[in-house]
């Protein structure tokens, strides 16, 4: 079991007109595997990945998720599926600045009503693992984009999903900063087993995956089918 799209298709009006992302798409990824979507802006990596973790529906088609076909499921049953299967890292951190970096990385628990001793000190070991062990009580505001990352990451993580979806999350960071966030994140995907999905338009993402796609033209190929 993995994660399968069949046949999807998916449109949206854009100035009154239909504009189609992707027609009868099929794919598949393999669970356990960190796989890399690239293609340009605007190409349908968003969409992709938003198809994935449930936040938007196909117009026809379905997506199975180890098995569990998501297109059949009520928006509230996607959403309770969602919180608990699927983890996002997105490019614009997506923090909330009143919360510290401890509150930011409980936040699916809190929306769960499920945080208990084990839980923060699970959170808390996860922070340690980033880096952030000395920042637990720190605003939004007061970190740099690459520590801003890092709290994203944990957040994912924070609650084990095994799956992880990440949207250009290095997107507003330098290189330096991009390369080592990256490292990092695949590195702790991979000593937990964890199946990673990463939409990017860098290609320097490809020297950590096992798996390429390329998005054009409303097609999702393997790289190694591109000639």
């Amino acid at each position: 079991m993995g994660i399968e799209l069949r046949e999807v298709s998916k449109s949206y009006l854009e100035g009154g007109n239909k504009h189609s992302i992707f027609s009868d798409l099929t794919v598949e990824f393999t669970s356990g595997c960190f796989s890399v979507l690239l293609g340009k802006s605007g190409s349908g990596k968003s969409t992709l990945l938003n198809l994935i973790g449930g936040i938007d529906t196909p117009d026809s088609g379905n997506v199975y998720i180890n098995g569990q076909n998501l297109s059949q499921m009520s928006d509230y049953k996607r959403t309770l599926f969602r919180r608990r299967q699927l983890g996002f890292i997105f490019q614009f951190f997506n923090l909330i600045p009143t919360l510290t970096v401890m509150e930011n990385t409980l936040l699916i628990r809190e929306l769960d009503g499920h945080v208990n001793k084990e839980q923060r000190e699970i959170a808390r070991q996860i922070l340690a693992e980033v880096g952030l062990e000395e920042r637990l009580n720190a605003m939004p505001d007061n970190l740099s984009g690459g520590e801003q990352q890092r709290v994203a990451i944990a957040r994912a993580l924070a609650y084990d999903p095994p799956i992880i979806l990440a949207d250009e999350p290095t997107g507003n960071l330098d290189h330096e900063t991009g390369r080592s966030v990256l490292e990092m994140m695949v590195r702790l995907i991979r000593e937990k087993g964890k199946t990673l999905i990463i939409a990017t338009h860098s290609e320097e993402a490809i020297t950590f995956a096992d798996d390429i796609f390329r998005i054009e033209s409303g097609t999702v190929n393997s790289i190694s089918d591109l000639t």
